[in-house]
């Protein structure tokens, strides 16, 4: 692989838990990264955290103005992506269960976490062409594997699971162009999304994803990962 020093990767929702832990492990590794939240400050915020060779900027991936505005906002400031992390997600199944939740949770979940990293990949595609080496990781989830469906989270499972499809659709159209692209588990980690009882921490979360945008072979494209290892959909 090639000098990370001038590399670049942009991570969503990384004011925070395992996005944040991820910009730690890409910083440190001498990429410059992008990080995103919903609300500008609290990426800035971030970024003052992390200091140098980060950019904040403003971006909700279940909106596709705000994803078209974050694109017209980096194009003078960047020439290329080499690493695209969709990260940001939402985890809003408390209460309901696969006979109770109703279509509109359904529609927000999806719309965040399965179809919001398709619309990044679609969005920023024209800047990942241009790298020699882009990589995509999709946060995903165990509970989003085929043998781990809960009917007690119903639209959060759905969405992973549907994720996961979705990265391997993406690797499929995106091989041609020599792009790779990979989901992967985190695991049980401790954030405000897995809860104070979880027995990982954000930076061991985060070790897959900065490893699958640094160091993993290019040929493992379309798969699905957990601690660094080919696991089942």
């Amino acid at each position: 692989m090639n000098s990370t020093q001038d590399k670049r990767a942009l991570i969503t929702g990384a004011n925070r838990g395992i996005g944040f832990a991820i910009a730690q492990g890409l910083l440190a590794k001498g990429y410059e990264v992008i990080i995103t939240s919903r609300s500008l400050d609290h990426a800035q915020q971030a970024a003052q955290k992390l200091q140098s060779k980060v950019i904040p900027i403003e971006l909700d991936v279940s909106d596709d103005d705000s994803i078209n505005q974050a694109v017209a906002t980096l194009h003078p400031q960047i020439d290329r992506l080499d690493v695209l992390i969709n990260n940001a997600g939402v985890y809003p199944d408390e209460g309901v269960n696969i006979l109770t939740i109703s279509r509109e949770l359904l529609d927000v979940t999806m719309n965040a976490n399965t179809f919001g990293p398709i619309r990044m990949v679609q969005a920023f595609l024209p800047l990942l062409e241009k790298s020699q080496d882009a990589r995509v990781i999709n946060v995903s989830s165990g509970y989003g594997a085929l043998e781990s469906l809960s009917a007690d989270v119903p639209s959060y499972c759905l969405s992973k699971l549907a994720l996961n499809g979705a990265t391997m659709m993406l690797a499929q159209a995106l091989q041609a162009k020599g792009i790779v692209i990979n989901a992967m588990c985190p695991g049980w980690v401790k954030t405000d999304m897995g809860g104070a009882s979880a027995p990982r921490s954000p930076e061991q979360g985060a070790d897959t994803a900065i490893w699958l945008a640094t160091e993993a072979p290019s040929h493992i494209s379309g798969k699905f990962l957990r601690d660094r290892q080919v696991i089942s959909f």
